[in-house]
């Protein structure tokens, strides 16, 4: 049996801010309509309002792990039944299904370069049968809590009897959602997703399930702290401005021209070099809009908003976020950008934080935004009993550059360990570097160098990298790109090699191959085919003409703007996506590897697993260290350390 589920849903918790584990949670949660298709046939919808109930063949199905069942973006309806199952008694208290019978059209769309939206994939594929459009208006009436008014009698909910032509309509869209899901898989039925990718989501889905432990005392002080330091900055800043809002770009900008500082920008660099050139009130007053800039508290409120009733975080990944590598998207508390920690005393400051200790932070430490900022990763904790093992790979991009390209100089610095910033100096600058010795200062730059110029980078990628900010003047940018170019002929040619197979592929609709690496122009598509297996997705590709008039390839996908329309790409662009590509399947191979471990977080090329006391960080180091069958020569080194709460070593 195959089921196909879409669901409807009220709870009065924010599924947008606390995500679907805390909305699912919530005592007033309930589904309201069930709809669902039994090996593709007409839709049937239960409305559990009206008394009715799910066939008993139906529930036994949700429970049996041999029933594959199918929803478009099925974390959703996964987690929602289990609860469902638990309020009947069919299922433990806090236990979520095994997602291994669970199977996510989403994530095919998303495997296809489609878009993450049912409408929007709908509208893509051009169905016969559409996402409805008054959609969103219902959920918002029946499914949220209502404002009290005097026009709707006080009432804090929509019910069906407040308005039955809407509740039939939203029975229709409910029914109609399941049938353009099953139109989504009949439209996709001849590129199915690979069984490894689908392993890599059901393991996916039990880190989602499994959550990592929050520190409450730390994260409410922190944001109890953070409200008092920015009341005291805004009142000193007032004092100083005499301006009702100091905090306002416009109002600072007059106040700053009235003393003699004209500025376009408040930025945080612009602030910085200001910072250096003034004194008195002025300077002053800019250390107190920098500090005002710092005490952004979200990541603290995202914490709270999440965390369960066990203080866990659940559902901070999206599985295929990415679907031009596919690689993973933090979701709701945004764990692929949290502020880097360097306090030497952060033991120090963390158990200020924990004890709400303002006045001691204030007394020893020059601003306390920044102190907050530092700490928000040490506010995931392992559970009493167990320790966090922090791994990452070392310079995996680089790594599988060098592995695609065969630029066997760099394969060979890191056969033997080396340091591969010394090196690409030493290649670039024909003279010896040697990290804090002989010609240490080179290495910045060939660390620069490395990390900006992989995949086509010029001298915008080396501005962008900071490179000014680092010390390097402008007409030694240039140079610098070349000398790396030059030291790098293979990283280089792969770029043409690849440009040239996909515009082949393109331009004939065949098959076009380089370096190992398949291009494949079939039914409006063009795939690129990894070393794993797995294969890049690019829709309704076409050759038109970049901006220097040369030819390049277009695809249609999500843009800048956040909309369905063509995109240019070009060698270094598809390069960083099939290295980026190729680097995520290094990691989820490292996390199959460690499928006993209790994985709980990872952040870009890093795992953060939960461990207990004996587990060993060298099992871990290893295993994630072993190079996959599927890319022989690849060297892969992973380094590591353990911690009490997480932070970067």
């Amino acid at each position: 049996m195959v089921l196909s589920i879409d669901i409807e849903t009220f709870s009065s918790v924010d599924l947008s801010k606390s995500g679907v584990y805390k909305y699912a949670a919530s005592p007033d949660f309930e589904i309201l309509f069930f709809g669902y298709s039994v090996d593709g046939c007409p839709v049937n919808v239960v409305d559990f309002t009206q008394g009715e109930e799910l066939p008993h063949e139906i529930l036994l199905a949700l429970l049996d792990d041999e029933t594959s069942k199918w929803a478009f973006n099925c974390t959703f309806e996964r987690t929602c039944i289990a609860r469902f199952l638990q309020d009947k008694g069919l299922l433990a208290e806090g236990k979520f299904l095994s997602s291994d019978s669970w199977y996510c059209s989403m994530v095919w769309s998303a495997y296809m370069g489609l878009p993450l939206s049912l409408k929007d994939v709908g509208a893509v594929l051009g169905l016969e049968q559409q996402k409805m459009a008054e959609g969103q208006d219902l959920i918002r009436y029946f499914c949220c809590p209502c404002k009290p008014t005097k026009t709707n009698g006080g009432r804090k909910r929509n019910l069906p009897a407040d308005a039955p032509d809407k509740w039939e309509l939203f029975k229709k869209y409910n029914q109609r959602d399941v049938e353009v899901e099953l139109a989504i898989k009949a439209r996709l039925a001849k590129f199915p997703v690979p069984d490894s990718v689908w392993r890599e989501y059901h393991q996916d889905q039990e880190i989602n399930d499994r959550g990592i432990m929050v520190d409450m005392s730390l994260v409410r002080n922190a944001i109890a702290i953070s409200r008092q330091c920015t009341e005291e900055n805004l009142k000193r800043a007032q004092v100083i401005t005499r301006l009702e809002n100091p905090n306002s770009p416009i109002q600072l900008k007059e106040w700053l021209a009235s003393n003699g500082i004209s500025v376009d920008s408040l930025a945080k660099s612009e602030v910085e070099r200001l910072l250096k050139e003034t004194t008195g009130q002025v300077h002053e007053l800019l250390a107190l809009r920098q500090q005002l800039s710092k005490s952004s508290i979200k990541k603290y409120t995202a914490m709270v908003n999440v965390a369960g009733a066990d203080d866990r975080a659940r559902g901070l990944f999206q599985f295929y976020g990415a679907n031009r590598s596919g690689r993973f998207a933090g979701r709701l508390v945004q764990l692929q950008n949290l502020a880097r920690n360097s306090m030497p005393d952060l033991d120090e400051a963390r158990q200020l934080v924990r004890r709400g200790n303002y006045d001691a932070l204030h007394l020893l430490y020059d601003s306390v935004p920044d102190v907050l900022s530092q700490l928000i990763r040490t506010a995931f904790v392992p559970k009493p009993g167990y320790k966090f093992i922090v791994a990452d790979f070392s310079a995996i991009e680089c790594r599988v550059l060098a592995w695609l390209a065969g630029e066997q100089w760099v394969l060979d610095v890191f056969a033997n360990d080396g340091d591969i910033y010394c090196a690409a100096a030493e290649k670039m600058f024909h003279v010896p570097v040697v990290k804090h010795g002989q010609n240490g200062e080179l290495r910045q730059k060939g660390k620069q160098a490395t990390l900006s110029c992989g995949y086509g980078g010029s001298v915008g990628a080396l501005k962008a990298m900071g490179a000014l900010e680092a010390g390097m003047k402008e007409d030694e940018l240039q140079p610098l790109v070349d000398a790396w170019r030059e030291a790098n002929p293979n990283i280089v040619q792969f770029w043409w090699d690849v440009d040239k197979a996909a515009k082949e592929a393109v331009k004939k609709k065949t098959i076009t191959e380089t370096h190992g690496i398949e291009f494949v122009c079939r039914s409006g598509m063009l795939f690129i085919e990894l070393p794993s297996g797995r294969h890049l997705s690019y829709v309704q590709p076409r050759i038109g003409e970049n901006r220097f008039g040369g030819d390049s390839v277009t695809y249609m996908g999500i843009g800048a703007a956040k909309k369905w329309e063509r995109i240019e790409t070009f060698a270094g662009k598809l390069v960083e996506n099939i290295t980026q590509a190729v680097a995520r399947d290094v990691l989820c191979y490292a996390m199959q590897t460690l499928g006993d471990a209790r994985i709980v977080m990872h952040v870009h090329d890093e795992l953060i697993i939960e461990a207990e006391q004996g587990f060993s960080l060298e099992e871990v180091c290893d295993k994630m260290g072993r190079t996959p069958p599927w890319a022989p020569g690849l060297i892969l080194r992973a380094d590591g350390y353990e911690c009490r709460y997480y932070k970067k070593d």
